[in-house]
């Protein structure tokens, strides 16, 4: 069956406001058919196989009359609430336990009959026998107030929820705020000790070079120092030497001639070579140097002790340098 159908099916349905689709074997709500005419506010859906009705169909809140009675109703929409207009509303007949929260937010029904339903203890209870008009319109007003009790139970279920979500929203911000301050105070703590250690560093370097620079100005001035004092301690031992030297080696060439003469002297006189002739003008020159000795004795004596004094003078300084 195609829409167009539907629609001049549900069209032959409508009599003034009232739409009458039961005993039609559905199995399903036609509510797009149903929105497009929104003068019909009575609808008989009584006597199908309607197991559930859609979401749309609490978009049609022109309905002031709907019957699904004798139906398979196992559940009604959440949002049954939207239906603001509904005064009458009958679900004889079917297979419901409960009915959804937002049921409460029907102000307008007056009426309702919710027999041979396998309804929850309390809900049966408020809903009562609903045998004639008087206890249907009963089972609206107690039905919509247990309903009402129940949507604030509900509420104060999700107030506190929302509270209890919102107090543990608040404890894990305090404990985010508590890790982040701590986190930046460890931050701030180990830029400090950095700051420190690289300060200490600084400070050793600085007084490690003010000390190698001292020990250098120390080393210099100990070199200079102790250049200065062998510079006067060689001019002091080099100013004599010269006339130190020359004097030794005078005296040194002087006593060795003195050796030589003495040794051929007393080898021309005292050995067998006496006879020969290179030995006579040294015994004739010995004899007339030992007249002259004698006839020279003071000067001699002058002599050998001013040779005394000198060779004295020539070891006190041989044995000065060796020291």
């Amino acid at each position: 069956m195609s829409k167009n159908s539907k629609v001049l099916n549900l069209k032959d349905k409508i009599n003034g406001n009232e739409v009458d689709l039961s005993l039609c074997n559905l199995t399903e709500v036609p509510v797009r058919e149903l929105a497009l005419f929104t003068k019909a506010t009575v609808v008989d859906l009584s006597c199908n196989n309607i197991t559930s009705l859609p979401p749309e169909f609490c978009n049609l809140t022109h309905l002031v009359k709907v019957d699904l009675s004798k139906n398979q109703l196992t559940c009604l929409p959440d949002d049954l609430g939207n239906l603001t207009s509904l005064q009458h509303l009958d679900l004889y007949n079917n297979k419901l336990t409960v009915l959804p929260v937002s049921f409460s937010q029907l102000r307008s029904l007056k009426w309702c009959d919710l027999k041979d339903n396998p309804l929850e203890a309390e809900l049966a209870k408020a809903a009562g026998d609903c045998l004639d008009e008087k206890q249907c319109k009963q089972c609206a007003s107690k039905v919509l107030q247990h309903m009402r009790e129940l949507q604030d139970e509900v509420d104060r279920a999700r107030e506190k929820r929302l509270l209890r979500e919102k107090g543990l929203e608040r404890k894990r911000e305090v404990k985010q705020k508590d890790r982040e301050a701590k986190e930046k105070e460890a931050r701030k703590r180990e830029k400090a000790e950095e700051k420190e250690k690289r300060r200490k560093e600084y400070n050793a370097q600085k007084a490690a070079m003010a000390a190698t620079e001292q020990q250098k100005k120390k080393n210099e001035e100990k070199k200079k120092k102790n250049g200065l004092a062998a510079d006067k301690k060689a001019a002091e031992k080099t100013a004599p030497k010269p006339r130190r030297s020359l004097i030794g080696l005078v005296f040194k060439l002087l006593l060795l001639l003195l050796t030589g003469l003495a040794g051929v002297a007393a080898a021309c006189r005292l050995t067998d070579l006496k006879k020969e002739a290179m030995c006579v003008p040294v015994n004739v020159a010995v004899d007339d140097g030992l007249s002259w000795a004698k006839e020279q004795e003071g000067v001699v004596r002058q002599l050998v002790q001013n040779l005394s004094s000198a060779a004295k003078e020539f070891l006190e300084s041989t044995q000065a340098s060796k020291n």
